[in-house]
């Protein structure tokens, strides 16, 4: 049996490992397994959470180590010894205390009641507050960091988290010797070292240009806050690079050899860009989920507002990676189909065979672009890029006493499309070149999903088939931390798993892209006046709604 490697990428929900062939990429086997715990979000330990938390148990990633890559491997049949290297992904910024030992606080007895000492996991919103006060520092006393971030740091981020820790319980952040992302804290699991990983520290934890925020700029956002400078890991380690070799002790967990290199860890969504062969500048890759990343390389650097980070060596080692993205996407589908589809439309599918969401499918690909009479905006879970408000809420646009479903469900489906033209925009206007689309994630699966794409933007689409698109990219990126090819660059072409066919390439249709359009300019006229403040009700109907139920819940 040839060399092999294995990718292992944590999710919101679960964790999937493959085991993947160095020499053609080929997946051999793959085994996923749910968190226990899943996401908690309501309460802990029998009492009730505020809104827009969102935390996780550490634990339940170390049970996805030992059971996933022991069943992928069995799956494989490889031979233990064929395998050199191992790589994760995870979903960021998801952050925790952890003791000297990297022992979670939340594990300890004491603290196991308290939400703070537990993950925060990346849709956790509640640093909003927090976030303010970042900003308002960051523009002050260090506006080039603002610049890597689209002039504004995201409060989902660690330092929003951090804050809000040292404010909100300052007794377990004083007990912190630690404050991690999930992926770095998997990585010295594996290796019995700490290493932060640039694609993590660079994109959620603002290292600029070699260094975290200074204490002066973190003892403004609050007295005494430069202590997280102690807490944050160190040293930083680019996409690719060896950070360490298996301990004993994970050999014994994971079912894998002792030794064999381990790589420093990625955000999720930059591991699909190998898997899906689009490391080279130009290309735009789409993680297309419940929420959509955008992913770009660049040789250059260009200012794009609302950006998510832009990082040299962030995605591929030697360019400049660029990540934007959209909060709600298959979300904002699925949302609808649960609650807004009438029975009649359920039944239709149900005597058909079909899913509701290929049902409505089905009938909204009927339409031509603009019949419906619609027009919507994608922001039901606020928006990312370019805008970066997680404040802002959905709303659709010209219903009738005659709209359907169907009509409704294709006006969501632009939206977000449109939503996607916008980030586009802003690149080109920053002078980043974009001229092809390469999608990966569930909703490759509807192809009028795809073709929409390929007309509002006007570019050539292609999809990345791959069913475990994060696994497979943290094992090209295994690859290179075991020495099988000298960079990214070398070895996604070879295995990354990328065919044109007529099911996976799609090109913008003349007519589509002249009613789009127009369509879009409509869309760009909402976009700016709720989103860059012609009207804020959105905001204010969400503060409304947030204070009542935080009074509900104290009562």
């Amino acid at each position: 049996m040839s060399r092999t490697v294995v990718g292992i990428d944590f999710g919101t929900l679960s964790g999937r490992a493959v085991v993947v062939s160095v020499a053609d990429g080929k997946i051999l086997a793959s085994a996923e397994h749910t968190y226990p715990h899943g996401v908690i979000d309501r309460e802990l330990a029998g009492q009730p959470l505020p809104p827009d938390w969102a935390l996780q148990v550490p634990a339940d990633y170390v049970e996805v180590l030992g059971k996933v890559v022991p069943e992928a491997l069995e799956a494989s049949g490889v031979e233990t010894t064929d395998v050199v290297g191992l790589a994760v992904d995870f979903t960021s910024c998801t952050v925790f205390p952890t003791d000297e030992a990297y022992r979670p606080l939340c594990e300890r007895p004491e603290f196991e009641k308290r939400p703070h000492a537990y993950v925060k996991l990346w849709k956790h919103h509640a640093s909003q507050r927090q976030g303010k006060v970042v900003n308002e520092v960051l523009a002050e006393l260090a506006p080039e960091t603002l610049a890597r971030y689209g002039g504004e740091v995201s409060a989902d981020w660690q330092l929003a988290k951090a804050l809000a820790l040292f404010e909100e319980d300052r007794e377990v952040w004083d007990a912190a010797s630690h404050f991690v992302e999930a992926g770095d804290w998997i990585v010295q699991l594996l290796t019995g070292k700490m290493t932060a990983s640039m694609s993590l520290a660079g994109y959620k934890g603002n290292f600029v240009d070699g260094s975290y925020p200074s204490a002066k700029v973190l003892d403004a956002m609050a007295p005494g806050f430069s202590r997280l400078l102690e807490l944050v890991p160190h040293p930083v380690a680019r996409p690719g690079e060896r950070v360490g070799s298996l301990t004993a002790e994970a050999a014994a967990l994971t079912g894998l050899p002792e030794g064999i290199a381990v790589a420093a860890a990625n955000i999720d969504a930059h591991a699909t860009v190998p898997a899906a062969n689009a490391c080279e500048p130009g290309q735009l890759t789409l993680i297309m989920g419940t929420s959509t990343c955008h992913m770009m390389t660049s040789e250059s650097f260009g200012e794009v507002p609302g950006i998510g980070g832009i990082v040299p060596d962030g995605i591929v080692k030697g360019l400049w990676g660029y990540e934007a993205g959209q909060a709600g996407t298959g979300d904002i589908f699925g949302w609808f189909v649960d609650n807004c589809v009438p029975p009649s439309h359920v039944e239709a599918a149900a005597a058909r065979g079909v899913g509701v969401h290929e049902y409505l499918t089905e009938l909204a690909a009927r339409q031509q672009a603009g019949e419906h009479g619609l027009l919507a905006l994608d922001w039901h879970s606020g928006n990312r890029s370019i805008l970066d408000d997680t404040e802002l809420t959905g709303l659709m646009l010209g219903t009738t006493l005659t709209t359907t479903p169907e009509d409704q469900y294709r006006a969501l489906l632009e939206s977000t499309a449109f939503g996607t033209r916008v980030i586009i925009e802003a690149f080109r206007e920053a002078g980043i070149e974009v001229n092809d689309l390469v999608v990966a994630g569930g909703l490759v699966k509807n192809p009028l999903l795809m073709q929409i794409y390929a007309d509002v933007t006007n570019l050539p689409l292609a999809i990345c088939p791959s069913v475990a698109s994060g696994a497979h990219g943290s094992a090209i990126y295994a690859a290179v931390a075991a020495g099988e090819y000298a960079d990214v660059r070398e070895a996604a072409p070879a295995m990354a798993h990328r065919e044109a066919t007529p099911e996976t390439v799609f090109a913008p249709i003349p007519e589509n892209v002249a009613a789009y359009d127009d369509l879009y300019r409509e869309y760009r006229r909402l976009h700016d006046h709720f989103g860059t403040g012609g009207n804020d009700v959105m905001h204010r109907l969400k503060a409304r709604r947030r204070e009542i139920l935080v009074t509900k819940s104290a009562g």
